[in-house]
Order: structure tokens, then sequence, then C-alpha cells
């Protein structure tokens, strides 16, 4: 009798079904302004036979979405309702054991820097599905204030989910301003699995629409 050469993950035991599993893998996925799902607190059973539900979906800063993720060998599934009907957690716990996820990611993951006079610019670009979201961390926009914020402002460009970019040049700057901005939209209309074509500021720590090199007050 031939044998399985691959142990099998037992169904109870696999991410999809078991909360204890899927916790320690989700992770939390950047997705474009306008991206419809559900919130996860008004749980509807899926019908039999049906497609899966609409992916769980939780607003984000300057209205991106936030989507969660189940990793595989070679693919991600979105949570949605039926995860969280199997798993027995609210939306609350997903995002928190998502982000929590992120945040041990990210501080092992290193930064590209670059250096050109008084502009300088780093980015994540790892392929791993969860570059963009770096964002969302507190400590991650800690850190690109302080690296970058003494040299004037700091922008910020999510254009796709493999792809976060951050430059610090002086207030005055607006030719790299626009060239910054021009590069971010280029690469999210270029993208398979874009985000946001705008460009960003980082204000205070949090994230703001660029409303350009001469706004008042910046």
């Amino acid at each position: 009798m031939d044998r399985d050469p691959a142990p099998r993950l037992a169904p109870s035991l696999a991410p999809e079904h078991e909360w204890s599993a899927a916790a320690r893998l989700l992770h939390p996925s950047l997705r474009p302004p306008g991206t419809t799902g559900v919130d996860g607190r008004s749980l509807q059973i899926p019908s039999r036979g049906g497609f899966p539900g609409k992916p769980l979906i939780q607003q984000g800063p300057v209205g991106l979405a936030i989507a969660y993720v189940i990793p595989g060998q070679g693919f991600g599934v979105f949570a949605g309702s039926e995860h969280l009907l199997a798993w027995g957690v609210g939306p609350d716990e997903v995002h928190a054991a998502a982000m929590a996820n992120l945040a041990v990611w990210s501080g092992e993951e290193p930064w590209v820097d670059e250096v050109n006079g008084r502009r300088r610019v780093v980015w994540s670009d790892s392929g791993e599905g969860m570059d963009a979201a770096r964002i969302l961390l507190p400590e991650v926009r800690a850190r690109l204030a302080a690296d970058l914020g003494d040299i004037g402002r700091v922008l910020i460009g999510v254009p796709e989910r493999d792809l976060l970019i951050a430059a610090g040049l002086p207030r005055d700057d607006q030719e790299f301003a626009a060239m910054f901005a021009d590069y971010v939209a280029d690469r999210s209309l270029g993208s398979d699995d874009p985000i946001d074509t705008r460009l960003f500021e980082l204000v205070d720590g949090e994230l703001v629409v660029f409303g350009g090199p001469t706004e008042t007050g910046r």
C-alpha cells in the first residue's frame, strides 16, 4: 500500500478552521480606497454551495481599506465572515492578531536606504505581501519621522502591496516632490496589485493626503 509522502494537517487544525493556528499566521493587507467587504459585526451564515463571502474589511488611514490574509504556499486567502464563524472570534481579535504578526515581521525586515544630497529615500519591497501594510504600525511611522523628518517633510507612497516608499526632503524642494508623486502614481498604475496612486505626508505621526509643496503652514 502506497503511503502519503507528505503528512497533511487535520482539517480541524488548519488555519481556515482553527483560530489558534490562524492567529499565528494572519497579517493585514492594505487595499485600495473603496474596497468593499463586511465589518464582521453582523455575521450571516454562507449558503451551501455558494461562493465565498466578501472579505473582512476595516477602514484604514486616508481612506485606505485593511483586509486580512491567511497566507498559504504561493497564495493567500482573505479572511471573511465564514472564517469568523469557524474561529469563533470577532473582527477586533482578528485585527489585533494580524497587527501583532505584522509588527514581529516588520521588526526583523530590513529597509533599503538611499541618500542624495539633502534628499533621502527609504523603502521596503521584500515581496512577502506585507510591505505597504508596515505604514499601519505606529513604530514604523515614528521611525520614518525620526529618520527623515529632520530634513524637512516626510512623503509616503503605498503604490502597491509589495512597496512602501518614503522620502525626506526640504520643504522648498518642489521639483523632487513632483517627481516623487509621479513615480508613486506610475508605479501604482503599472502594478498587478495596486493600492493607491496618491502621495501622502507624515504629519504628527499620522498620514495625510499630500497637499502640495507650497501648502500653507507646512
